[in-house]
């Protein structure tokens, strides 16, 4: 059922932080595009660190704790918070591992239940770095474009399926979950289904949650390995989207029953590849970072309802369903005349930079990727600017 969030006593951290301030930054968000560019494009927050993260940080740095990660404080935090926020009780932390950030930990995964020249089936328009790293790991990308309103078409992921195994060798079927760029909350009764035709063809499914914590008030989200017949998964979560610790790098690998042997062959070397500082990070955000967590997504959901007001009285040209996940909005920018990719426009004409829908891959042609995570008046000022573009 979906969760309603209490009312929090934290100040909304998207309004926390000036304009000037942010350009102090000098991470890729700030200093890819030139000062008179809007970046409202990679998913990075425009928010301070909550204060338990910093604490921890700083109390870390402090006594010099800048070694190397080891123990199981993540999974620990990790099972915990999904029993209160997803009621979940069954992440077990002897079935989990650290890994350097989802993305690396996803190409793990995969390789540990696939082999070179297999295929790997994702749900497009999807998250960029899908294609880049199953190519690069010498897999071959199958599509099967989502349906209706953003969902999985199970029609869609049966021939997908069905194309993977009868080229012989394995496959695997990488799962979005929240679903980037779309936002959508797979429910129980679609990832049951996922796992059920899985099954059937031998496919083993990788999910990736790294978006999980962030869900729309009345909205709620369902762990992949949490559903029937899930039993031989593979899940990598993390702190990161949530928190914004990108910076911090630290994710987990969650493994279900039948998926134990899998995960025990993974490589002891990528033990190395996390922060121990991230791991500390991710620990104090998932055990103490709750409050400003749901004051982030009351601001979040304050800003989908902003967007689509300021959509229909700008730029009512523009198709937009708020989302029930992540901070990132998905906008049908085909009636406006600006071509296959109006990224490209937005940023000369109006100096906005949003993510290009032709990076997703099928179905991408023709839209953008929005990022919500910053102060109402800077979405007010990229909506002002990209209407400015049109004639």
């Amino acid at each position: 059922m979906p969760n309603e969030r209490p009312a929090s006593a934290e100040a909304n951290p998207l309004r926390r932080l000036s304009l000037d301030q942010l350009r102090l930054r000098t991470s890729m968000k700030w200093r890819t595009y030139p000062e008179d560019v809007l970046p409202l494009w990679v998913a990075e927050m425009d928010v301070p660190l909550a204060e338990p993260v910093a604490r921890a940080v700083l109390d870390a740095i402090a006594i010099g704790d800048t070694g190397y990660p080891t123990g199981t404080a993540y999974a620990e935090a990790l099972a915990e918070f999904a029993g209160k926020r997803w009621n979940w009780d069954g992440l077990a932390v002897e079935r989990t591992a650290i890994v350097p950030d989802v993305m690396l930990g996803i190409v793990e995964m995969v390789k540990l239940v696939s082999g070179p020249g297999d295929a790997v089936v994702v749900n497009c328009p999807v998250y960029p770095p899908f294609y880049q790293f199953i190519r690069n790991m010498d897999r071959h990308v199958v599509e099967a474009p989502l349906g209706q309103e953003g969902r999985i078409d199970f029609a869609a992921l049966d021939v997908a399926f069905e194309r993977v195994m009868g080229r012989g060798g394995r496959g695997v079927y990488l799962l979005c979950s929240p679903h980037n760029p779309t936002g959508t909350l797979h429910t129980a009764a679609e990832l049951a289904d996922v796992a059920a035709l899985a099954r059937t063809y031998g496919v083993r499914v990788v999910a990736d949650e790294i978006h999980a914590p962030i869900v729309a008030s009345g909205a709620a989200f369902v762990p992949y390995l949490s559903v029937p017949g899930a039993q031989d998964g593979l899940s990598l979560m993390s702190a990161s989207k949530a928190w914004n610790l990108a910076g911090l790098k630290a994710a987990l690998a969650v493994a279900g029953p039948e998926a134990a042997e899998d995960l025990a062959r993974l490589p002891e070397e990528v033990s190395h590849g996390p922060s121990h500082v991230g791991v500390i990070a991710h620990t104090a955000a998932l055990r103490d970072g709750g409050d400003w967590l749901d004051a982030l997504l009351a601001g979040l959901d304050d800003n989908r309802r902003l967007l689509a007001e300021l959509l229909a009285e700008h730029l009512p040209a523009v198709s937009y369903q708020p989302a029930q996940a992540t901070y990132l909005a998905w906008l049908d920018c085909r009636e406006l005349g600006l071509g296959d990719d109006p990224a490209a426009v937005l940023l000369e004409r109006g100096r906005v930079a949003v993510s290009s829908g032709m990076h997703f891959g099928t179905g991408g042609a023709g839209f953008i990727r929005v990022n919500l995570a910053t102060s109402p008046e800077l979405i007010i000022e990229a909506v002002r600017r990209m209407a400015d573009v049109l004639p």
